[in-house]
């Protein structure tokens, strides 16, 4: 809440809501990891250049072939700045769920019986 940013836990095995980071996950698995020497003593070295070149001269399909460099250039007149942010932020508007999934389980159950 210091920052204002919503909290918003995802349901475990579900990779479906957390598609972004699989995806990024599976892209270095194929383009990085299937090509690197994991007995290099400068393995982070070269995973580091890698993601340099994936966030800054790599074009992405989901944008447009561009760089997510070039995509975050494009936006950034468009962003508001923290301070913005925090002004715009309700606290009283925010509204939390503690993730217990297997009593929203029982309880859908309950629900759909009645």
């Amino acid at each position: 809440m210091e920052w204002a940013i919503k909290f918003r836990p995802v349901k475990p095995r579900s990779p479906h809501l957390n598609d972004k980071v699989e995806r990024v996950q599976k892209t270095i698995l194929y383009e990085f990891y299937a090509m690197a020497d994991l007995d290099d003593p400068e393995l982070q070295d070269r995973l580091n250049e890698w993601v340099f070149h994936y966030n800054w001269l790599r074009g992405h399909g989901s944008l447009g072939e561009k760089a997510p460099i070039d995509r975050i250039s494009e936006r950034i007149s468009k962003t508001p700045f923290t301070e913005e942010v925090e002004a715009m932020y309700d606290p009283s508007k925010e509204r939390f769920k503690e993730a217990n999934y297997h009593l929203d389980l029982q309880l859908s159950k309950v629900k759909r019986s009645l």
